[in-house]
């Protein structure tokens, strides 16, 4: 459509019903009814009403109301696939299903940031510490442990290193799950927190 095909003024229905396209737009939904997407119901409802009920309104409130409800939809969407999203995703298991010793994965993290490649170094160092903590009776080895349960079981095991574990699991949850640059500094700092916990 060209820009000259586009109406200066929308009726009620049109802009109603250009709303209802944008917020039922699969993007923006799963197959899982979630309180956000009962949110977004809610507001078609209390759209609907809206512009049931406006039958005076201009053309230009009907357009800043659309772009009103589109900066809220892309506010909630960003929430949703950011920190939201990425606490969601941290449920992730460490591990693959290769089993490796404590050693074995420090070597690999060593390999890897030699190479420059610091998100995989964070996440072999980060493993190590986990695997070190499992090997030294700290944790029981378990297949599918999450990122957060290693921060907090390990934290209650052992509660002066508590902040660093928290730290070391948010920073491999950031770089893994949050998208985030692993730095040559943040690998250090999983360095430290290794040799503190075979320390």
């Amino acid at each position: 459509m060209a820009v000259s095909d586009v109406p200066v003024d929308l009726d009620r229905d049109d802009a109603r019903d250009a709303a209802v396209r944008e917020l039922s737009d699969p993007a923006y939904v799963s197959d899982d009814p979630n309180p956000i997407e009962r949110a977004f119901e809610w507001v078609l409802e209390k759209l609907g009403e809206f512009f049931a009920g406006a039958g005076g309104m201009s053309g230009i409130t009907a357009i800043t109301i659309l772009v009103v409800v589109a900066v809220i939809v892309v506010i909630v969407i960003r929430l949703r696939i950011g920190r939201t999203g990425r606490s969601l995703r941290s449920g992730d298991k460490v591990f693959g299903s290769t089993v490796m010793t404590a050693a074995e994965h420090r070597a690999a993290a060593e390999r890897a940031a030699a190479a420059g490649d610091l998100a995989e170094a964070v996440r072999e160092r980060f493993r190590a510490v986990v695997r070190e903590l499992e090997q030294r009776g700290v944790l029981d080895p378990r297949a599918g442990r999450t990122v957060d349960e290693v921060a907090l079981e390990a934290g209650r095991a052992l509660p002066v290193l508590a902040d660093d574990l928290r730290g070391a699991a948010v920073q491999f949850d950031d770089v893994w799950y949050g998208g985030r640059p692993a730095t040559p500094e943040g690998y250090q700092q999983l360095v430290t927190v290794d040799g503190r916990v075979r320390g």
